[in-house]
């Protein structure tokens, strides 16, 4: 998979990329990542990328043309129109939040471009013409698109087959089948009066499942109840289209 990062700062990837998880996807060539400074896509001779909006207001706005000059460079076509296999995000308060099942649709795309806000957003044109979607990592606002772009390399670079070495690693996490992970214990079993739930040293695998599964259910009521109530609506719909 290829991700493309369209930003005003590409400084702030460089520890991000060449750290845990995210650098080895990359030299085990699972996952292609670019970094590109937008500013080297503008007409300005001073490569400006941004300027005061039409009709007043406090702050500055990306303009629209570095922008399309980047995705022209980096994809090849211009517009959503023009292009195919290809999906461009651009990050936003105004988007569509972020959550694991976004995530797993990503991971399976060739390409992805992100675009990182700043300031006081985008040229509107860059949302009607140029961008597949929009998306938010949560009700709160960053200086930078930065930092959530690096929130969404991640969940999704994780998600590519053969990123993670375990394949089941991430079948049985958070989120999974509305639910939160069950509680993780290993050694020593006991630590200063702490001990670890004696049915996990058992040896009964089918013991143990059943207890991870009461206690991601329980986890889930207690810290987002909010979660099993999709998931219970998801079973009465899938009871009525069978």
């Amino acid at each position: 998979m290829r991700i493309d990062v369209l930003t005003l700062f590409p400084g702030m990837f460089r520890d991000f990329l060449g750290e845990s998880i995210i650098k080895r996807a990359q030299e085990k060539k699972k996952v292609d990542i670019r970094i590109h400074n937008i500013r080297n896509y503008s007409a300005d001779k001073h490569r400006k990328a941004d300027d005061k909006p039409f009709g007043g207001g406090p702050g500055m706005v990306l303009t629209v043309e570095p922008i399309y000059n980047a995705l022209k460079s980096i994809v090849g076509r211009r517009t959503k129109d023009e292009r195919r296999g290809t999906e461009v995000i651009l990050l936003s308060p105004q988007g569509e939040k972020f959550e694991q099942k976004a995530a797993k649709k990503l991971a399976k795309l060739d390409r992805l471009v992100i675009i990182c806000g700043h300031y006081e957003g985008v040229d509107e044109r860059v949302r009607e013409h140029l961008v597949d979607g929009e998306m938010s990592i949560g009700d709160y606002v960053l200086t930078c698109g930065e930092l959530p772009a690096m929130v969404v390399i991640d969940a999704v670079a994780r998600l590519v087959p053969g990123v993670l070495g375990d394949k089941d690693s991430t079948s049985r996490e958070s989120f999974e089948d509305n639910l939160l992970e069950y509680p993780q214990y290993t050694r020593p079993a006991s630590f200063r009066g702490m001990d670890v739930p004696e049915i996990l040293l058992s040896g009964d695998h089918t013991k143990i499942e059943a207890w991870r599964v009461r206690e991601a259910v329980k986890r889930t009521r207690q810290r987002r109840p909010d979660l099993l109530k999709i998931k219970s609506l998801k079973c009465r719909q899938k009871r009525h289209s069978s």
